[in-house]
């Protein structure tokens, strides 16, 4: 210990700096003190509490008051015996079979009580006599289900229902049988089993999630009323969960739609692993975890109306439910137009297969036909080979599926083996397919065969529709053909094109009538490009003359 160190003098230097330091710490703490006090103290309100009554009686109120817009339904009840409510908004002076339809669901509604709230803000606006809410009743049919855990929400505000279940979740993907897409445990969570009641009934283009706030992260003993406080929000996301990023639009232009509704109206958003910075993770990378997206690809009961139907999923956080109104608006607003890729109004859910670059589509002049041909085309996934002519080549396209492993087995990756072995396959001119193939400097046939072998006997019954892709805004159209035979320009029985993207899209149609005598689909098309493209790169001229050629 140094000399003098507990003299009486550094006793006195050591206790006037402690002084002094007190002082200033008092000084600073009271400096911010001021400043946090002329800050607003939005939290010191209070948030109403939605009880069931209350919650019935809106149903109900709205019901009575809007009974030409709004159906209600029951598609089922909690353990306990509460309604699990349906609402169903649409204009029923405009013929239901030409609608969309949209499923908005709280499944964490349950505790996420903003979820919950922005959803009735959604019914409230679709039921007004804003423009847009208006042309959005004419075009769609919008489904709602605000509160799917009655239980969690009135009652515990966990996410569990009566025996610890998270509808949102369905506890774990042991619960269910994938195979035939059945929840095991359906009597224990009958909130589950009435949104899969309601999927199955009306097999919606889009189901919309909401999520949010709440109190699900209070211990028991903080609940206190129970009651959220004003100014509790969060960092806000859309399309997507943090935990599963398997739930998501398939196309990011939709939660680039969904974002610019919600930043219009001055609210941002966080756009999960892109503002992380993060790759994707998966099980090869278990030793470096932690430099990954934290989330997983998971199965949430949301994805079920995916898996079963090819609906497009979507999910919101909601801070603001203002915000989460702005947000729904941008999605339904998709609804009610024409997607740039496709030539018919509706949400872009029209690609059951494909194969580098080009697509299987559902069938139908009408948004009812064109959904009962998705489901049937969807259920045919593992029946479907395809393949293309390659390398893929300017000018041309060939494009094949076969349905069953009966016409499957005609494919042969060289185009001459492919074409003697046409030769037993009814309904193909051999022949035209044989010239097209010639023609052109491919070597073979790529080939994608799907998992199950066994499979065939499958009939189309509801039409079937291909989308090539070419990559030119405006080229002339030489030729366009199925099996041979020469196909006119026509929307259900033949090709249409449209622009967008830089390409030309080009959709072929081929109706229930033809397509049920049909299990061979050869796509053939010859354009001329309009403008001329460069290949390759050639080395520097002083670099040529320096090694002599």
């Amino acid at each position: 210990m140094p000399r003098g160190a507990n003299s009486p003098r550094m006793t006195r230097i050591i206790l006037a700096l402690a002084a002094t330091t007190l002082v200033l710490n008092a000084q600073e703490a009271a400096k911010l003190k001021a400043k946090l006090d002329q800050l607003p103290k939005p939290w010191v309100k209070k948030l109403h509490r939605l009880s069931a009554d209350e919650y019935e009686a809106t149903i109900r109120h709205w019901e009575k008051k809007h009974p030409k817009l709004l159906t209600v339904e029951v598609p089922g009840r909690t353990r306990e015996g509460e309604p699990l409510y349906l609402l169903k908004i649409t204009d029923p002076d405009f013929p239901d079979n030409d609608k969309q339809i949209a499923l908005i669901s709280a499944l964490h509604g349950g505790p996420e009580r903003s979820g919950t709230t922005t959803a009735m803000h959604c019914i409230e606006w679709m039921l007004s006599d804003d423009a847009e809410a208006k042309e959005t009743r004419r075009k769609q049919i919008v489904l709602f289900m605000p509160i799917m855990n009655p239980y969690a929400y009135f009652k515990t505000d966990r996410f569990g229902n009566s025996v610890g279940i998270d509808p949102y979740t369905g506890a774990d993907t042991r619960n269910w049988n994938l195979e035939d897409l059945t929840y095991k445990q359906a009597d224990e969570v009958p909130e589950i089993k009435a949104f899969i009641k309601v999927v199955d009934e009306y097999k919606p283009e889009v189901h919309h999630d909401l999520h949010g706030t709440g109190l699900q992260e209070y211990t028991v003993d903080l609940l206190g009323t129970r009651q959220r406080y004003a100014g509790q929000t969060m960092i806000e996301i859309s399309g997507s969960a943090y935990s599963n990023y398997a739930l998501r639009p398939w196309d990011w232009r939709v939660t680039d739609a969904m974002n610019a509704a919600g930043e219009a109206e001055g609210y941002p958003y966080d756009r999960f692993e892109a503002d992380m910075q993060r790759s994707f993770w998966s099980p090869d990378l278990r030793g470096r975890t932690q430099i990954f997206w934290r989330g997983r690809p998971r199965f949430y009961t949301s994805q079920y109306a995916f898996a079963k139907y090819h609906t497009m999923t979507s999910c919101l956080e909601v801070g603001w439910e203002k915000s989460g109104l702005a947000r729904t608006k941008g999605l339904l607003r998709i609804g009610n137009g024409i997607w740039p890729t496709r030539n018919q109004p509706g949400y872009p859910v029209d690609r059951l297969g494909g194969f580098i670059g080009h697509f299987i589509t559902a069938y139908g002049k009408t948004a009812s036909q064109r959904r009962t041909s998705r489901e049937e085309l969807w259920k045919l996934q593992e029946q479907i080979d395809q393949a293309i002519l390659y390398p893929q080549t300017e000018g041309r396209i060939m494009y094949v599926a076969a349905v069953g492993k009966t016409a499957a087995s005609v494919f042969h990756d060289r185009p001459h083996e492919f074409a003697i072995r046409l030769k037993k396959v009814p309904g193909v001119d051999v022949e035209v397919i044989n010239t097209f193939m010639n023609a052109g400097p491919e070597v073979k046939l790529a080939i994608f065969r799907p998992h199950d072998r066994n499979a065939d006997g499958a009939v189309i019954e509801n039409g079937i529709g291909f989308h090539l892709r070419i990559p030119y805004q405006n080229p002339k159209i030489a030729d366009v053909r199925v099996n041979g035979h020469e196909l006119k320009n026509d929307l259900l029985d033949g090709w249409t094109t449209w622009n967008a993207n830089a390409y030309t899209h080009m959709k072929i149609n081929i109706p229930p009538a033809k397509a049920k005598k049909q299990n061979m689909y050869i796509i053939t098309c010859a354009y001329r490009p309009d403008v001329k493209r460069e290949y390759g790169w050639v080395p520097p001229k002083e670099v040529l003359n320096k090694l002599g050629q």
